[in-house]
């Protein structure tokens, strides 16, 4: 079930800038962002929109669906396989997501060229750092995470420090306490998410 977030802007670049300001600030944006991430233990997720979660969709997983991410994430033995396991998963997510919140033509880097009437079916990094952290959840909640836990997303830039405003999600490696963003706003449909350091992702990279 697809549905508008009608509690924000109308204006794509107003939308945006509003939604980088509460994210640069401490990420915690609103409560229908909040939202969006569910409760690990649920079948149901929200994904995230049409630029700044301006649609929310409900997308119900079944048990072939934590069969399929269980297959994925097996045999992660480290923690860098578990992270290219995790970029898998993405890909996996953004296919299984598609047919319900129409976003199987999002393009990689959407950003506000792209008028209302042609932006339900795309992600902005807002949409994209939440539904990437809704899945990394889901993956702790299902007990396939061993080598990492999810940090909230970070946000970097905001116009007046002379770089474009940016979000990603974060896993946290438990042994050594590195962050790494797993970045899928990079990403056009069906492909797996860019996956760096996050200390390298704040410098600029992935961009």
């Amino acid at each position: 079930m697809r549905r508008p977030a009608l509690f924000l802007l109308t204006s794509p670049f107003l939308m945006i800038s509003s939604a980088f300001a509460m994210a640069q600030r401490d990420m915690s944006l609103s409560p229908g962002f909040d939202a969006a991430i569910d409760d690990p233990t649920s079948r149901r997720v929200s994904v995230c929109h049409g630029f700044g979660c301006r649609m929310v969709s409900e997308v119900t997983l079944g048990g072939a669906d934590r069969a399929r991410l269980a297959g994925i994430m097996a045999g992660a033995g480290s923690p860098a396989a578990e992270r290219r396991a995790v970029a898998a998963a993405t890909a996996w997510f953004d296919r299984r997501i598609a047919p319900v919140a129409g976003t199987k033509n999002h393009k990689a880097r959407a950003g506000v060229e792209f008028t209302f009437a042609k932006s339900d079916g795309q992600f902005d990094c807002i949409d994209s750092s939440r539904n990437t952290t809704s899945l990394l959840r889901l993956l702790a909640g299902f007990k396939l995470l061993r080598h990492h836990t999810v940090g909230e997303p970070v946000a970097r830039g905001f116009l007046v420090d002379g770089r474009m405003p940016h979000a990603t999600a974060v896993l946290v490696e438990k042994k050594s306490g590195e962050s790494w963003s797993i970045d899928t706003w990079v990403r056009s449909y069906g492909q797996a998410a860019e996956v760096m350091p996050l200390s390298r992702w704040e410098a600029g990279g992935g961009i």
